[in-house]
């Protein structure tokens, strides 16, 4: 297959309020999109990284922090970014010892994804991992239906339109992602 045709994607967005029980859910919605985009061998480690992204909103930024996930498709790259509303709380890289028990979630990120950063946008930031994607192996379904492809992108347009207005509560996560499991 001609790989011009390897089109970057819409971005996914889903507003969320960071919390510990949302992660899994967050998690689960992440995977059926990027399996969507035909991205399988990239989930693992996409999910444990958007993880470490929002726990460290958790315990850094504070809980019921309004927040989102964004997961954004470019030319042979998936982006997984986190937003939040505190520019003062910069994630770094720790080095933990032996025995500890916390202290490992931005290594886990910096040995899964291929780069990491933060991006300080006055009011908020936005810390986000980048994976390289295998163009000559990855199934390219969203390239190869333009259709469909032009249908979820409507349809990710439509799902965040009034949540940006109000943060992910239990009930609208459930929504999303019975929507996205009928995609």
């Amino acid at each position: 297959m001609d790989d011009s045709r390897w089109r970057p994607t819409q971005p996914w967005k889903l507003p969320f309020l960071a919390e510990a029980d949302q992660v899994r859910a967050l998690r689960r919605a992440l995977r059926i999109h990027l399996e969507y985009w035909g991205l399988h061998e990239l989930t693992d480690a996409a999910e444990l990284c958007a993880s470490e992204l929002v726990a460290n909103v958790i315990k850094h930024v504070g809980p019921e922090t309004p927040s989102t996930l964004v997961a954004s498709l470019g030319v042979a790259r998936l982006r997984i970014e986190v937003h939040d509303p505190d520019a003062r709380a910069l994630p770094t890289l720790a080095c933990a010892s032996l025995d500890a028990e916390v202290g490992r979630g931005m290594a886990l990120v910096d040995a899964m994804s291929d780069r990491w950063g933060v991006v300080l946008a006055g009011d908020h930031k936005v810390t986000w991992c980048e994976f390289r994607i295998d163009v000559a192996r990855t199934e390219r379904r969203h390239v190869l239906m333009p259709r469909l492809a032009r249908a979820a992108d409507v349809l990710s347009l439509y799902s965040v339109s009034g949540a940006m207005q109000q943060p992910l509560e239990q009930g609208r996560l459930s929504a999303v992602l019975a929507e996205e499991a009928a995609i």
